[in-house]
C-alpha cells in the first residue's frame, strides 16, 4: 500500500507538495471517485487514477514500448531533430529515478538513428536497461532493411559469415539474414555497435535506404501501434525479451 501523495509523486505528477495540493483541491480521482486525503493509501500497481481530468494507470517501475517514427533523436538533448521524449506524456519524463536508475524519467533502452523507425523500449528501471544493453545477453533484434541496390546471395552469405568494420578487427555476424524482396532483407543481430546495420551493408557493397526494427527478442512491434504512439509492456511481453 502507498500514500496517494507519494504515489502521484512516484508517477511524475510533480513534487510531493504539489501532489498533496492537487489531492486536497479535489483534482484527483481514484478508481472513478474523488479523493481529497493525501494520506489515503492504495495498492499502487495498476491503480487507475485521473489528475485534473487526465486518466492514468499507475506503473512502477515503468516498462513501455514506443513506435519510433523517422525524424526523431533518441536523446534528451537533441541536436538537429526533435527528441523521442517529446512523444511521451510529461509524467513519464518527470518521474523520479527508480530501481537502480541514475536519471529521472524513463530512458531509452539503446538507441535508433533519427532516420530509423520501429520498436524502441523505454524504462526507469536502471537494472533492466543495463541488462538489456549488456553485450553478453545476446538479445536478438530484427531489422527490416530496404537496400539501395539489389540484394544478392553472396551479400547474404557474407553477412552471415561475418564482416570486419573499420573500428573493430573482430568480424561481426548476422544471427540470421534472409532476402524478403529483390531490394530488401530481414537481418537479425545480437550485438549493438554504432550504426551497425548500415556499416554491415556497406561492407558487403550495398547501402541502407531505409531501416525499421520490427522485433526485440520475441517481442514484435504491434501492427496497431502507430508511429509516435507508446504502450505499457505487460508481464507476458517482458518475458519475451529473452536472450538467444
Amino acid at each position: 500500500m502507498q500514500r496517494l501523495d507519494d504515489l502521484l509523486f512516484a508517477q511524475g505528477f510533480g513534487t510531493r507538495r504539489q501532489c498533496a495540493g492537487l489531492i486536497a483541491q479535489g483534482l484527483v480521482q481514484v478508481q472513478g471517485g474523488v479523493c481529497t486525503d493525501p494520506a489515503a493509501v492504495f495498492p499502487p500497481q495498476g491503480l487507475r487514477i485521473a489528475v485534473q481530468g487526465q486518466p492514468w494507470e499507475c506503473r512502477s517501475p515503468a516498462y513501455l514500448m514506443l513506435h519510433k517514427p523517422a525524424g526523431y533523436e533518441c536523446s534528451q538533448r537533441p541536436s538537429a531533430w526533435p527528441s523521442i521524449y517529446a512523444l511521451l506524456p510529461a509524467m513519464l519524463r518527470q518521474r523520479p529515478a527508480a530501481k537502480g536508475g541514475r536519471a529521472s524519467g524513463v530512458q531509452a533502452v539503446g538507441r535508433l538513428d533519427q532516420d530509423t523507425t520501429g520498436l524502441l523500449l523505454l524504462s526507469d528501471d536502471g537494472t533492466f536497461i543495463h541488462r538489456m544493453n549488456a553485450p553478453r545477453r545476446h538479445v536478438p533484434k530484427v531489422y527490416e532493411v530496404s537496400a539501395a541496390h539489389a540484394v544478392t546471395a553472396a551479400q547474404i552469405a557474407r553477412l552471415l559469415e561475418g564482416v570486419v568494420l573499420h573500428d573493430d578487427p573482430q568480424p561481426v555476424r548476422a544471427a540470421a539474414c534472409e532476402a524478403t524482396s529483390s531490394h530488401a532483407l530481414r537481418l537479425t543481430l545480437t550485438e549493438g555497435k554504432y550504426h551497425q546495420v548500415k556499416r554491415m551493408l556497406a561492407a558487403v557493397g550495398n547501402r541502407v535506404a531505409a531501416l525499421h526494427r520490427s522485433r526485440i527478442g520475441q517481442l514484435a512491434l504491434p501492427a496497431d501501434l502507430a508511429p509516435g504512439q507508446w504502450r505499457w509492456l505487460d508481464e507476458a511481453q517482458l518475458a519475451l525479451l529473452q536472450p538467444l
